[in-house]
């Protein structure tokens, strides 16, 4: 899998950096929330780390800001070679535009935050998946995509809806209300996943598509 160091302007830096700054405050902001409110509630504390660590739009927020911090620190290290891999970086990029599609399309009608939880949504759902795309397009080195990458890309939400399902059955709390089998039963609830899963597939197609016509760009 190539890894090519990132080469980056004092702007593009300066850019990455405030960006990564951002996705580890907007994280942090909601595991504070969601542990404050398990307080209150003199609910396990531990169980409010769990929760908060299944939320496929934390899982996929923590690859982002995981993916930023790679960028700019001076590390050769396996695991930072990997998160500046533009492969990976293309399937993160796949990841949290359907994270913001998602929730605007599925989720935001539901309800009203206010305050800081207005924050962490503002910046997890829309503000953080703008400022990813953006660093992949001006950023990552483009025209090394392969067809195959976009199915290896669909072993993470495929293994991500498995573990909701399970984690479902087994504790009555499937996160998102469109895949509540108890609420919808198991066909609307495996049809909702499906409909997820090949949105999913489309926005990594249409990744793929720009990688390739910028990459044709760039060796011209």
């Amino acid at each position: 899998m190539p890894s090519p160091t990132l080469q980056l302007s004092p702007g593009g830096r300066r850019f990455v950096i405030t960006a990564a700054m951002l996705g580890w405050f907007g994280l942090a902001v909601q595991l504070y929330l969601i542990l404050w409110s398990r307080w209150i509630d003199h609910a396990s504390l531990l169980g409010g780390l769990v929760r908060f660590c299944s939320f496929f739009t934390v899982v996929t927020n923590t690859l982002v800001a995981v993916a930023l911090s790679c960028a700019v620190i001076d590390r050769h290290s396996a695991g930072a070679r990997f998160f500046r891999s533009p492969v990976v970086c293309a399937g993160i990029t796949t990841s949290i535009v359907l994270v913001s599609l998602a929730y605007n399309l599925l989720l935001r009608h539901l309800w009203t935050p206010e305050g800081w939880q207005w924050i962490a949504d503002e910046l997890l759902h829309d503000i953080m998946p703008l400022l990813f795309l953006a660093y992949w397009l001006f950023f990552v080195p483009k025209g090394l995509l392969k067809p195959r990458h976009v199915l290896m890309w669909m072993l993470y939400p495929v293994v991500y809806f498995g573990y909701l399902l399970v984690r479902g059955n087994a504790f009555g709390d499937y996160l998102y209300p469109f895949l509540d089998i108890g609420t919808l039963g198991v066909v609307r609830a495996l049809t909702n996943a499906l409909g997820v899963l090949a949105g999913f597939v489309g926005i990594g197609w249409i990744v793929f598509a720009i990688d390739k016509a910028l990459g044709r760009k760039e060796h011209y």
